[in-house]
């Protein structure tokens, strides 16, 4: 059987019904990006001195190590990668084609601001409010306690208005009023969502989820011991840490049916399990049998009164009680950890890998790679007063982000892939999340979004087919999008991918098949918008030898080149 080969899709030349029903299956491995000619970094120019500072830490290990860095991303690698990194999709056709005939030498950092500024503002706040909101909750969409919608709608507006960090960690931990936006609802406040599924058994999960999302530490194992790597985490710090939510519920309300409608997230006054509001303590059990007793103290050794009534006026003048969870709010953003969870999780999200492995487990145990550069780039977003934006320019106009994802004989020794410390002597490629997947298949088909009530309702049910959850204590999820067979021909036959491919009239396969260039023009448009690169003159001719066995049906021809395209390993790829 004659076969032809578009991107890294293998395809008959002659029997498109074969690989239309999933016959022949794309693998979705990490493979061999084609060959393309590098262009000077992108960053070129004087690098603001925060960038310099990354760019000096990342070049000083490279040359304790001995590596010598991958040679520059073509520009269209590079603005593929920075769309995808910071608004959660790829580049159009036009917006890619406008960067590539910039020549402006500062043509990448004037590009970050478009991104980061009001041009693209929508965007960015949707893809950050994805991001977040499974950081914060998941991607399980059966929980009745969380309202997936209303958490958006907090985030959304969060990273719309660019608040500080701090700012937003405050008011996710200090949250009160109703998690849905509904008839009925009063106080509706979509921060509640943080903590509104995560507080059953005596809220384990908000402690846990706290714990490893601001501040970088994995207490969850220390309910029932301590942590058996991490010296510094005992057992009495996760219910010292468990006391600070003891005044939180959730309040259940319904909307004139037996299931849940919406979650009030309330402050009560907690007697305490010994019965004492002054004292209100809570106990916990050692392997041996023996009860220990906890008072809220923060994982620094601060402690807080130990009164479990809010505060309130006494007739004298005088006050009494306590907020605890205002008061773990104050402590969090206090700690000399939040900057550095934070910088480590935002570099883990530009890089693939974080400066430790797991990124939310800081301590003696788990050492990171580049102490000094996550210590300053910390020290640093605090001086910018936790602007995120601010971090993200710095990373993604580093000299390490710019780099080639290609495998070369002086940096085949940075590979992290196989248990060896990331030295990011390349840009390492990984699949796309399955939500930018899902954003960039819209984009490059110019497919229309609707209402974005509903297109998040769409999203979501795409993304359904991937979620386990593992019904842990802290309510873990994953995705196994990861490339198996049925997944592969779940994208190959799927509705999402029948409609990327249709030839309707005025929609993108239809404009650039019946449009006025040659042939050779309408080829290289579905590579560029697909793979931000022109096609090498074998995939060329191989998409030509297609079009000569279609016998004159150009149309259908550039449709079959432009469903392997979609189906190709680069694709899915940031690389």
């Amino acid at each position: 059987m004659d076969t032809i080969l578009i991107g890294d899709v293998c395809l008959p030349a002659n029997r498109r019904a074969w690989w239309r029903s999933g016959v022949l299956v794309a693998a979705f491995g990490f493979g061999v990006l084609p060959a393309a000619a590098w262009s000077a970094p992108p960053n070129s120019g004087v690098p603001a001195p925060q960038i310099a500072f990354i760019d000096e830490q990342i070049e000083a290990v490279w040359n304790d190590t001995g590596l010598t860095p991958a040679a520059a991303a073509t520009d269209g690698e590079w603005c593929r990668r920075v769309y995808l990194d910071l608004i959660g999709r790829i580049p159009t056709l036009s917006e890619l084609r406008n960067y590539l005939k910039t020549r402006d030498r500062n043509r990448a950092a004037r590009l970050v601001d478009r991104l980061l500024g009001d041009d693209y503002a929508a965007e960015y706040a949707r893809h950050w409010a994805n991001v977040w909101t499974t950081i914060l909750i998941g991607r399980d969409t059966n929980n009745r306690l969380v309202d997936r919608n209303g958490m958006r709608r907090y985030l959304r507006d969060s990273f719309a208005a660019n608040i500080p960090y701090d700012r937003f960690v405050e008011e996710l931990l200090t949250a009160t009023g109703d998690n849905a936006d509904r008839d009925g609802v009063e106080q509706f406040n979509g921060a509640t969502n943080f903590l509104s599924g995560k507080l059953a058994d005596g809220a384990l999960q908000a402690t846990a989820k706290t714990a490893q999302i601001f501040l970088g530490l994995q207490v969850q194992c220390t309910q029932c011991h301590n942590h058996p790597f991490n010296s510094g985490v005992k057992q009495n710090q996760f219910w010292e840490l468990n006391a600070f939510f003891r005044q939180t519920r959730g309040l259940r309300r319904f909307g004139g049916g037996r299931r849940v409608a919406w979650v009030e997230l309330v402050d009560e006054d907690f007697a305490g399990q010994g019965g004492n509001p002054d004292e209100a303590e809570i106990y916990y059990e050692l392997r041996n049998g023996l009860v220990k007793v906890a008072y809220p103290v923060f994982i620094d050794g601060t402690e807080i009164s130990r009164s479990g009534l809010l505060p309130g006026q006494l007739p004298d003048g005088g006050s009494y009680g306590v907020n605890r969870r205002r008061e773990l709010a104050r402590l969090v953003v206090g700690s000399p950890l939040l900057p550095k969870a934070i910088v480590n999780r935002l570099w883990a999200h530009f890089f693939g890998y974080g400066f430790t492995k797991p990124i939310d487990d800081f301590g003696d145990h788990n050492r990171p790679t580049h102490p000094v550069l996550l210590e300053g780039l910390a020290e640093r977003l605090q001086q910018y007063s936790y602007d995120l934006k601010s971090l993200m320019r710095w990373i993604v106009l580093s000299k390490p982000y710019s780099l080639s994802s290609r495998i070369e004989p002086g940096n085949e020794p940075d590979a992290p892939q196989l248990g060896e410390p990331p030295r990011f002597a390349r840009f390492y490629p990984r699949q796309m999340q399955a939500e930018q997947l899902y954003e960039s298949l819209l984009t490059a088909t110019q497919a229309d979004r609707g209402d974005e009530a509903e297109a998040a309702r769409q999203r979501d049910r795409w993304l359904s087919q991937f979620v386990i959850a593992f019904g842990t204590d802290e309510g873990d999820d994953a995705t196994t999008f990861n490339g198996s067979i049925p997944q592969v021909l779940m994208l190959f036959n799927g509705d999402l991918i029948k409609t990327a491919t249709r030839l309707d009239r005025g929609g993108f396969l239809d404009k650039v098949a019946n449009g006025p260039l040659r042939n050779r023009e309408k080829i290289n448009a579905l590579y560029l918008t697909a793979l931000a690169r022109q096609p090498t003159a074998r995939e060329l001719r191989e998409a030509n030898q297609l079009l000569l066995a279609r016998k004159g049906e150009a149309a259908e021809a550039l449709q079959d080149v432009w469903w392997a395209l979609l189906n190709s390993n680069e694709f899915i790829l940031n690389h």
